[in-house]
């Protein structure tokens, strides 16, 4: 889930004394803005200057909080402001490299005419140590449609980009997985499989990203059932993975026991189908959803889960409630059984506040800000690499929620993003799953 749409690097001159840095956080705080990182830059005996970095959910707020720290007079002043996201994306965040360094003559025979022959002579005499002596086992195509990018929708391939080269940097980044990105021109699932079965064999695995409902559930049934290399839609089960693993972490600091609870899940979108299925691959007895289109309860209720008629009902009904419609507001207060776990994971605004939800009597409450897709996709594509799976189960993706949950610190609701150990605890749990089914199968 995507966070807030606006970021922006202010930089604040304060006088240096007690209260101002406070004065100008409350000022951003109440301007509905949340601050991230805060970076002093220089402290004088007359002046302090920090960068501060603050997220808001569109321009107006932006300028809105602005205009809070101008009043604020008393010497404190705004120096500068710059959009750090457009500029850590110039040029692209990604680019090829060689792993071998190339100075000589020896060199330039070894990694290509007339030495690489040799090597493409093994492979044609047997392709699967093409895994071994290039680097398609260590790829995985991103693939786009952009029908789906963030909370944007339809904004085609090319304006998804970023996200898909964003991918590749975390890829790279924590697992050592080289993101190759792919913008497709078509959005039809034929056309679209007919492409990725002409280029599959140049990867070790596909990740589709930012494809939007319906088409997205045929696309990905088809390539799991077509290629034989493990393919996966992030959205769906990226998405799902961390949610289970949020949730486990919920039943446990409210002594709630998630197999026996009943489950609901509100909107039933490429993301809520894969949720409802993931939890009830980890064992979830009772799985409940509600959605607006007849075909999505269909689609439901084929997989095992309940379908029912209302958001009433669900929340009259289930023990954990989890939404991901994108309508701020849908879940009232009212609606709140006391002990209830709620999940309202839609971004920037919620489909209720945590605050409210908890004040109305909810155990646990928690928005879409921490459930970040980061902490699955990586781990579990090194995982399967690494175990050399052609398909990717729900066995490994419910063994990648658990590794999450069991990493996350005490008080926390997931681990940080940017914790090295849990993309590795991922990867562990995703690839000892693929050698048990494997051991199983045999």
């Amino acid at each position: 889930m995507s966070g807030r749409n606006v970021t922006r690097t202010i930089i604040v001159e304060t006088p240096s004394r007690p209260g101002n840095l406070g004065r100008v956080t409350t000022a951003i705080g109440q301007s509905g803005g949340d601050i991230g990182d805060i970076t002093t830059i220089k402290i004088g005996p007359m002046s302090t200057v920090r960068d501060i970095t603050v997220h808001c959910e569109n321009d107006e707020q932006l300028e809105r909080m602005l205009e809070a720290l101008h009043a604020l007079g008393g010497g404190i002043r705004i120096l500068s402001v710059s959009d750090e996201v457009l500029k850590a994306h110039e040029g692209g965040k990604i680019r090829t490299v060689s792993r071998m360094d190339i100075r000589s003559l020896a060199d330039l025979r070894r990694v290509y005419t007339p030495g690489v022959a040799n090597v493409c002579r093994v492979i044609r005499e047997d392709p699967e140590k093409a895994r071994y002596y290039t680097g398609i086992g260590n790829t995985v195509a991103i693939v786009t449609d952009g029908t789906a990018i963030l909370g944007l929708g339809n904004i085609g391939p090319l304006a998804g980009m970023p996200v898909m080269e964003g991918k590749a940097a975390l890829f790279d980044r924590f697992v050592g997985i080289s993101g190759v990105p792919v913008l497709l021109g078509t959005s039809d699932p034929d056309e679209v499989v007919r492409t990725l079965k002409n280029i599959w064999q140049g990867f070790g695995g596909i990740l589709l990203e930012d494809i939007g409902a319906p088409h997205c559930f045929e696309i990905e049934e088809r390539l799991k059932e077509e290629l034989p290399i493990p393919v996966m839609h992030d959205d769906q089960h990226g998405t799902a993975v961390v949610t289970l693993a949020a949730v486990i972490s919920a039943c446990r600091r409210s002594r709630v026991s998630l197999k026996d609870a009943s489950v609901g899940q509100i909107g039933l979108g490429a993301a809520g189908l894969a949720i409802s299925r993931m939890f009830m691959a980890y064992g979830v007895k009772e799985m409940c959803g509600v959605d607006t289109r007849p075909d999505a309860l269909e689609r439901l209720e084929r997989y095992g889960g309940i379908p029912l008629s209302s958001v009433d009902e669900l929340m009259a009904r289930c023990d954990i409630v989890i939404a991901t419609t994108g309508v701020p507001g849908l879940i009232r207060p009212e609606q709140i059984r006391p002990g209830q776990i709620v999940l309202a994971l839609s971004n920037p605004k919620p489909e209720i506040e945590p605050e409210e939800a908890l004040k109305a009597g909810a155990s646990f409450a928690a928005d879409g800000r921490s459930v970040n897709n980061v902490l699955g996709f990586p781990g579990i594509f090194r995982g399967v690499l690494n175990a050399g799976a052609k398909k990717i189960t729900h066995g490994m993706l419910v063994a990648a929620a658990k590794a999450i949950a069991d990493h996350t610190p005490e008080g926390e609701l997931v681990p940080h993003p940017l914790d090295p150990q849990v993309h590795v605890k991922v990867a562990l749990a995703v690839e000892q799953a693929a050698y048990q089914e494997e051991v199983a199968l045999a």
